[in-house]
């Protein structure tokens, strides 16, 4: 892995937070390279030297915290505890994610939302006995991924009204029911 200098770190930091505060403010189409570099607090030819353009910016935005979440989220039996990780990790981009999907900032990002976790779940489910005998291994990971991505969504729209705990627990008993032979 290559190890980025702390310096160009923080400006990526500076630039990804000044970027997702204006995308909860106003439409992406109307944010410029120059808005984000004033929020920043930087000036424009550095928000280039980083990125290509806005949607180069967004674009890896959603490509880190996917790839966060396929690294994170990724169940081994201990359905309250996988949905814990993911719930903390909800909770500590709550920017990221209450733009993305509360404000539909990016259809996009929550069609691989979705996609991640049919990938997940799919591994997960088991058609040959339980109570999923003679379903679709396709339908109940569809079923699976979209419900909870709609409860994140819910829980994240209505300002995260339950403890990320009580999420967890509440999710996972729910996923467990649902995948668990």
């Amino acid at each position: 892995m290559v190890k980025v200098d702390r310096r160009v770190a923080r400006t990526q930091e500076a630039i990804k937070k000044a970027f997702l505060e204006l995308m909860s403010e106003k439409n992406f189409n109307n944010i410029s390279i120059q808005d984000i570099s004033d929020r920043a607090n930087i000036n424009r030819a550095t928000v280039y030297l980083h990125y290509l353009d806005k949607f180069d910016l967004l674009d890896k935005i959603m490509e880190e915290h996917i790839y966060n979440m396929g690294n994170l989220c990724n169940p081994d039996g201990d359905w309250i505890e996988e949905t814990m990780h993911c719930m903390e990790y909800f909770e500590r981009n709550y920017l990221f994610f209450s733009t993305m999907l509360a404000s539909e900032g990016a259809p996009y990002f929550r069609n691989r939302f979705v996609q991640l976790n049919i990938e997940g779940f799919k591994k997960e489910v088991d058609v040959t006995k339980g109570k999923n005998l003679g379903q679709s291994a396709d339908v109940v990971a569809e079923f699976v991924a979209n419900a909870f991505v709609g409860v994140v969504e819910w829980w994240i729209k209505n300002g995260m009204p339950y403890s990320t705990q009580e999420m967890a627990e509440k999710v996972g008993e729910l996923l467990e029911r649902n995948l668990s032979h």
